[in-house]
């Protein structure tokens, strides 16, 4: 190791457009627009911090005064004019940070160097870093020398906020946005780095370096030698977590894995357990939306390449994706959201971030073994609807009463496994003939709607009942149907949309657990109703719902009439009481 060290973001420094690490398509633009001698006489470099908008202007002046040029459009290295870049003592290249020289002076001084004209070389390149720190005296002065500066000065402004930089500059310069840095291409410079410095690192540890950086490279450098520093040029993915406090990924599968199997317990162990590390519990929520959302691109081929990590983890988040629906997806990432927008006026944080818990658990419940369907279905009086027939003519003798026909049909898999159903012996009295229409005889009975149902009842007729299988998706998805075909019940919606059903003591039954008596009274006035579209979408009229308020506290949306908004409006701004007396304003 050489007696002085130098920083790694120093020493790998790209000194060639090659060397540029992820921006290649805008480093292309430059050499051919220096091969072809179309140069403007002012660009602007714009784009995150270290991803080389500065290197490249350095770069950029140093080839257009460069003699003899490659034929791939980098500088030879060997001319006066680059030997005199390299050693750092050209008079050709003059750099003004406008952070710290943002005054009008110091742009009159810049302006005064302009009129200077090179003494080697064709071009005197005057390079403004941070040029959006200018004050709006200095973009004035400096205007009217951008408009027409001399055939051999070339201006290069950077900056990290070009929405900062006044219009009149910005039509006057050639924009290059430059990008941020993908993860794979800095994990590769981080792999070249170590080779060049003799240290081994496991590629999971550079792919953590890679995402803290956040796309920048100079970030990535600087971090890199904080790791390698503490861990003597063996740098592993368990130093890489602790030296940067990252938290492990491992956690949110495993939290996910308690999301799947409804173990709330589980689930709020292994939030003290990351407490306790002392992570703080926002950035561990928005971990958790970071890990849903890598799961959601995950789950499909098509925006898989939207991952930026190295393809081992990648096939992690592959295998776990798999086991999840889309709308778990959806409604897990709202609740994340939530909690993060609540986070910071939130009262008890921890129990916030618990709650939330609780309802990512509720998301998905365990997927029990179906159970065999019975060969012979059970036999129900369900009310059938009016019939609007005339009484048919009676029969002296009585016979055998057929079935009436079901409200819907069964299921095509029902029906295969349905036996033929028992006729029932008609009572000794007389009873009104069947009208046939085809060969599907119908019992016509002309009764009024509200006894119908006892009238089916005392026949003792076999009516069909869907028992088709449904998971616990399907019915959430039937959950949402509801509440988006009826707006129009806004109190129930409201509560439907953060009480999601949670499966009970088997395949069938469902517990809907709210916040208040007042809640669970307007939900049971809803039930039947609700269930009946329930049924209907999952066919299976097995299907039981139970509505419970629940003993812990929950987070629900209050809707507030007109005159509770004033009220409230008035409670906090004491003065909006005088501004109505003034105007002399009320309720309607």
């Amino acid at each position: 190791m050489s007696d002085k060290y130098i920083v790694s973001a120093r020493k790998y420094r790209p000194s060639t457009f090659r060397s540029v690490v992820g921006q290649q398509s805008l480093t292309h633009t430059l050499k051919t627009a220096i091969a072809s001698g179309r140069l403007a006489h002012a660009y602007l470099f714009c784009g995150p911090r270290g991803v080389g908008k500065t290197t490249c202007a350095r770069i950029f002046a140093k080839t257009i005064n460069c003699e003899h040029p490659t034929p791939e459009g980098e500088a030879c290295n060997e001319c006066p004019s680059c030997k005199a870049f390299n050693e750092q003592r050209s008079y050709n290249i003059n750099e003004l940070d406008a952070a710290s020289n943002n005054s009008v002076d110091n742009i009159r001084d810049l302006t005064e160097q302009v009129r200077i004209p090179p003494q080697t070389g064709r071009y005197r390149v005057f390079i403004i870093d941070e040029v959006h720190m200018l004050s709006q005296a200095a973009f004035n002065a400096f205007l009217k020398t951008l408009e027409e500066p001399p055939e051999y000065a070339i201006f290069i402004l950077a900056t990290t906020e070009k929405q900062k930089v006044i219009p009149t500059i910005l039509s006057r310069c050639q924009i290059y946005d430059f990008a941020r840095i993908t993860v794979p291409d800095i994990v590769q410079q981080l792999q070249y780095v170590c080779e060049q410095e003799n240290i081994e690192a496991e590629p999971a540890a550079l792919n953590v370096i890679a995402q803290k950086a956040d796309g920048a490279m100079r970030d990535a450098l600087s971090i890199f030698d904080q790791v390698a520093a503490s861990t003597e040029g063996h740098i592993t993915y368990q130093s890489a977590l602790d030296n940067l406090n990252v938290l492990d990924y491992d956690y949110y599968f495993r939290l996910v894995e308690t999301f799947l199997a409804g173990d709330v317990n589980q689930s709020l162990l292994i939030y003290k357990e990351i407490r306790d590390k002392g992570f703080d519990s926002q950035f561990f929520i928005n971990g958790l939306a970071q890990h849903l959302r890598d799961l959601m691109v995950a789950s499909t081929p098509q925006t898989r390449q939207l991952l930026e990590m190295n393809d081992e983890v990648a096939q992690h988040y592959g295998v776990q994706s798999a086991k999840l629906s889309p709308a778990f997806y959806y409604r897990a990432l709202d609740l994340c959201n939530t909690c993060d927008l609540n986070y910071r006026n939130a009262s008890s944080k921890q129990l916030l971030v618990e709650l939330t818990l609780i309802k990512l658990c509720q998301l998905v419940a365990p997927q029990p073994q179906q159970a065999a369907q019975p060969s012979i279905q059970k036999i129900t009086t369900q009310p059938a609807a009016p019939q609007t027939q005339q009484r048919p003519a009676p029969q002296a003798s009585p016979q055998p009463a057929p079935a009436p026909r079901a409200e819907q049909p069964p299921h095509p898999a029902q029906a295969a496994q349905q036996q033929p159903r028992p006729a029932v012996q008609a009572p000794a009295t007389p009873r009104p003939t069947p009208r046939s229409v085809g060969n599907a005889p119908r019992i016509m009975v002309n009764v009024p709607n509200s006894s119908t149902a006892t009238q089916q009842a005392s026949t003792s007729a076999t009516t069909p009942q869907r028992t088709q299988p449904f998971s616990p998706e399907q019915l959430q998805a039937a959950w949402q149907g509801y509440i988006d075909q009826h707006p129009q019940e806004r109190a129930l919606c409201t509560t439907m949309s953060y009480a999601l059903p949670a499966r009970g003591d088997n395949d069938e039954h469902y517990v809907m657990t709210v916040g208040s008596p007042t809640e669970q009274k307007n939900v049971e006035e809803h039930k039947e109703a609700l269930v009946r579209f329930l049924c209907d979408a999952v066919k299976n009229d097995r299907l039981t719902l139970d509505v419970k308020v629940s003993e812990m506290p929950i987070d629900t949306p209050k809707i507030l009439s007109p005159r509770e908004v004033v009220e409230e409006i008035k409670r906090q701004n004491p003065k909006f009481t005088q501004f109505l007396k003034d105007f002399d304003l009320g309720l309607a």
